[in-house]
């Protein structure tokens, strides 16, 4: 028996090294780049896309009202870096079928390299700058303005008409205000001037009071705090609502369990802390679908509930849209 085994083996040793050879599969080199940035859902008759500009590295110390224990144990139960938390900077581009809104420019590489994708994403989602016509700026600060353009070179965005809050707009524009201002706030106000110069020279640089309509379906709603005229954008369509709120949080991870924790970036830390209660507390109990400015990119999902004065960041599904009716 052992010797009919060793036959069989040595015939099937004598038939593998007969067999040819199996082609060598070539290693697959790694690609190293990243989707394009951008996602779009639908708000009634309105198709809304999610434009990513990048992310930034913030510290954590930048945060304030929290006791280090808590800022420490919230960032750990969300995975979040720390002294390091990544913060996603996004804008929101809206077709309501008779305007093309973009809210909100990006910063452009005002802070460095891993920012200022906004107008790279638009064209990858299928637009071109050239076609928006409205542009509505939560606030001025850099990372939301940048993106319009340098004032040495032509508008990014030629045919827009750019609309801020009349708070922020008589703040950051103001000589006097720039002159009273902490000498880390001086570039702010160089920023939004150099910005907003070549929009005022040709007539495109407008601005707006809370409740304003500024095309149909889309209107301003204070959110100040943040800054002066900080304000968020509603969106309503065939009854379903959007509300991009801006900059009411900038942690995911500790701001939304607890409220009450600002950033060094509040003009007023204590009405900043109390525009995000009250929106929290209004959009948890309505259920109103949120956009913000730095969270997590699409930055689009639900306030949740999670006890008396706690919520907590539901992001959207990824869903196809639906397909056009023929």
């Amino acid at each position: 028996m052992y010797k009919s085994l060793q036959r069989v083996l040595a015939v099937s040793a004598a038939l593998f090294a007969l067999a040819p050879a199996a082609p060598a599969l070539a290693e697959a080199p790694m690609v190293k780049t990243q989707v394009p940035g951008y996602y779009r859902t639908m708000v009634g008759q309105f198709e809304v896309t999610a434009l990513y500009d990048g992310a930034i590295e913030l510290d954590t110390k930048l945060l304030k009202n929290a006791e280090p224990e808590d800022l420490n144990r919230m960032l750990a139960r969300m995975f979040v870096g720390n002294p390091k938390m990544q913060t996603a900077v996004n804008a929101y581009l809206i077709n309501t079928g008779g305007n093309l809104i973009l809210v909100d420019a990006g910063a452009a590489k005002l802070f460095g390299p891993t920012l200022g994708f906004v107008v790279d994403n638009l064209r990858a989602a299928g637009y071109d700058p050239a076609q928006v016509d409205t542009i509505i700026l939560t606030h001025m600060h850099p990372d939301h303005i940048g993106g319009l353009g340098d004032p040495a070179a032509p508008p990014v965005f030629p045919n827009a008409n750019v609309y801020v809050s009349v708070l922020d707009n008589d703040f950051w524009l103001s000589q006097q205000a720039a002159a009273a201002a902490k000498p880390e706030m001086q570039d702010f106000f160089r920023m939004a001037r150099d910005v907003a110069a070549p929009y005022q020279a040709r007539g495109k640089w407008r601005t707006f009071a809370d409740g304003t309509e500024i095309a149909s379906g889309v209107r301003a709603v204070k959110a100040y705090g943040h800054t002066p005229g900080h304000s968020a954008i509603s969106v309503e369509s065939s009854g379903q609502k959007l509300l991009i709120w801006g900059d009411i949080v900038h942690s995911h991870a500790v701001q939304f369990a607890l409220p009450g924790v600002s950033i060094e970036f509040d003009f007023d830390q204590n009405q900043a802390i109390a525009t995000r209660r009250s929106l929290m507390y209004s959009l948890a109990a309505s259920k109103t679908l949120v956009a913000g400015m730095h969270l997590p990119f699409p930055g689009i999902g639900h306030v949740r509930a999670d006890g008396k004065g706690v919520y907590a960041w539901v992001p959207l599904e990824y869903s196809p849209l639906p397909k056009p009716a023929h």
